[in-house]
Formats: C-alpha cells, structure tokens, sequence
C-alpha cells in the first residue's frame, strides 16, 4: 500500500479529530478521502487545488490513487472497502468521465426519492455486511449524481477478554455501573509510553489491531496523539522496559501502574468499559477543512466539474454515517460517506420589455384571423366588474 497515500489518510483523519466535539463520537477518514481524492481529479480551478490540498494528492493522480487504495484493502483479511457513483439518467456526461471515474462502479439515478433511496441503502447495507442499512443522503430532483464509499471492518482477538458487571468506585465515572472487560496478555510490549500518551494495542487475529489511547491531554490532542503514535508504532517506550521504573502502586503514565501478580512472568492485564459508537458527521460544516468551500458555491454559468458534466454542478451534500463496537470476542466497525452533487440554479439573465398598461379608457374588437374581418367592436370607458 502507498506510503504517502496512507500518511495523506493519517493527516487527514488528524485534522478532522480535533475538530471534534466533547462526547462519545466517532469518524472514517479513510471512508471521506477517496472521494476528496476524486473529486481533486475530477474538479475545475480554484476548487481542485482546495480538494487536492484537503487530501494531500496531486490533483491529477487522485483518482487513481483513490481506485489503488480501495483495490489495496481488499487484499486485507478484516477490513473491505467499496466505491460508488449513481449518474441521473438525464445528465450528459464529459467525455473524460470515465477517466475520472470507471464505468463498471456506475449506477443510475432517476432523480424519485422513492425508486433512488433503497437502491442507495441496499448498496450501503451489501458494503458494510448490514451494519449501517441507510446512505447518508437525500434524494430529490436536484440531485444529478451520487459519489460514496463503504467500509467494514470485523475482526476476533488474538486472546479475548472475559465480560462482567462493574461497579465504578473512583474517577469521572465514578457511581457508574458498566459491561466491563478483562484479559491478561504475556506481551508487556503491547503497552507503550508516548510522551503523556499511553497506548495500548489489541492484536486481531488477521490484520487488524486497535489502539487504545489514554492521557492527561484535552480529547482533541488524545486523539491527534493517538493518530500519530499508530503512525510510528516503534516509537515510544515499551512496557517491557517501564515495568522495572517503581514499585509495585507506583503510576508508570496516564492509566498505567505497577502491579502484583502470582504468574511465573511478569504479565499485562488491561480492563475497559466494552462500547458501541454509533454518529452521523455533515461534512459541509466542515467545508474548508475538507477543501469543499469553492465546489460548494454557486457555479455560475461553468460549474466546478467539467471532467464529469458540461451541466453546471455543485456539492449539495456531503454526510457520513459510522459506528464501531468493541466487544469481549472482537471488534466491528463500518462507515458510509456520500457526496451529492446537484445541478447549478441557471442565473437569471435581464432584458429589456415593453410595458402596456390599459388604465384609462380604450377600444376592442375582435376579427377573424386570415380575413381579418371585424366580429365586434367596442369602447371601454369605465371598467364593468367591480372588485368586491
């Protein structure tokens, strides 16, 4: 997989979570920059170098780098990654549309909510293994074209966790009572410090590994931190080299302390709350972060896509739907980002008229059309039907 692609992903992602308000929440990155990326290639100046600067891609290899990388994950074990675009059957198309997007991910759309909108989820349900069943998009006669990617990801512990009740004693969740999940793991490396981060990695049994992050630092640095620590995962240090720095009660970092155990070896016992996450992001609040200021405005007479229409056209929508769970066995988790583009208000254009305003009295008649033979005449000097 493309190193720079993966750091353009990693970028991306970072930026858009420390946007991120208080609260339980959760975003794909990965699910947003394919489409940024195409629409980089597909996109007219000023809105192509904004795209192609939101993505990190060359505008005229995004395109292509989005297809590789979709291509590239499907060689993983756990995670599987979908595009699509759904074209109104009356939009006429550039000659350099397939280009920009190949025709075998081609659907259509008929512009009626009721024909377009399950055709949309059935397509985001089949991509997601029926973990998000709805696209994140309004159908209405505007809406000329529908560009969207899926992803799903399920993958099973290396070593599972046991699952009980907890009852929380200290700290902000004090009172609380939660699923709470355990596990002891040989491996003291899997823990390491990063500066006042903490991260701990949970081994899937394919391809895939999530990290935990924990710290002293506000939810947007966590975040950005943990971003970065998964970026450079020989950094930082090891727990194998942290667990002889106290005794046992000593705190080693943020969530981390020196403890007993009756195992012939030293060992690592993590716990945590098990959790499900489920948002919704309107990613035109975001325009500018996301590089859709320009292809949101008001196109004028040219649009901002000549390499998919000569029809004017703009982004009207841009949304994401995303769960992830974390559970006793294993972790799941799914994103849906669509991107609607709609045909451009025609400018009005002012001429000139001539104006005849009959207030006061004036003659009628009425002729026959070829012989122009009058039927009747008449005068009107005072109007005959009254308002009330």
């Amino acid at each position: 997989m493309d190193a720079d692609v993966v750091r353009a992903v990693n970028d991306l992602t970072a930026r858009w979570a420390r946007t991120l308000p208080a609260g339980n929440t959760v975003v794909s990155g990965l699910g947003l920059w394919p489409l940024l990326a195409i629409l980089a290639t597909a996109a007219d100046e000023p809105g192509r170098a904004e795209l192609a600067a939101a993505a990190g891609v060359e505008a005229a290899e995004g395109s292509s780098d989005a297809l590789a990388l979709v291509r590239a994950i499907e060689d993983s074990a756990d995670l599987h990654a979908a595009l699509g675009v759904w074209v109104h059957e009356q939009l006429k198309l550039a000659e350099s549309f397939d280009s920009v997007v190949p025709a075998p991910l081609m659907g259509t759309l008929t512009g009626r909510a009721a024909i377009d909108k399950p055709k949309l989820d059935a397509w985001a349900a089949e991509h997601t293994n029926d973990l998000i069943r709805e696209m994140p998009v309004e159908i209405n006669p505007d809406v000329m074209l529908v560009l969207a990617s899926a992803l799903s990801l399920r993958t099973t512990w290396v070593r599972p966790f046991t699952e009980q009740i907890k009852n929380v004693q200290a700290g902000p969740w004090a009172g609380g009572r939660w699923h709470w999940l355990e596990r002891v793991d040989s491996d003291l490396d899997a823990v390491r410090r990063y500066d006042d981060l903490t991260v701990i990695t949970v081994r899937g049994d394919a391809d895939v590994d999530v990290l935990l992050g924990v710290g002293s630092g506000s939810q947007p640095e966590m975040l950005a931190g943990l971003l970065g620590a998964a970026a450079r995962p020989g950094d930082g240090v090891p727990g194998s080299a942290l667990i002889d720095q106290g005794e046992p009660g000593a705190e080693l970092a943020a969530g981390l302390r020196v403890g007993q155990t009756t195992a012939p070896r030293p060992d690592l016992r993590l716990t945590l709350p098990s959790f499900t996450v489920e948002a919704e992001h309107d990613l035109l609040e975001l325009r500018e972060l996301f590089g859709l200021t320009t292809v949101t405005a008001d196109p004028g007479d040219h649009g901002h896509f000549s390499a998919i229409s000569p029809v004017p056209l703009a982004v009207g929508q841009a949304k994401q739907k995303v769960l992830a769970r974390f559970f006793a066995t294993g972790f799941e988790a799914a994103a849906v980002t669509s991107m609607a583009m709609v045909r451009a208000s025609m400018p009005t254009r002012q001429a000139r008229r001539l104006e005849v305003a009959l207030d006061q009295p004036f003659a009628f008649t009425a002729v026959l059309r070829e012989s122009r033979l009058p039927i009747v005449a008449g005068w009107i000097a005072t109007p005959t039907e009254p308002g009330d």
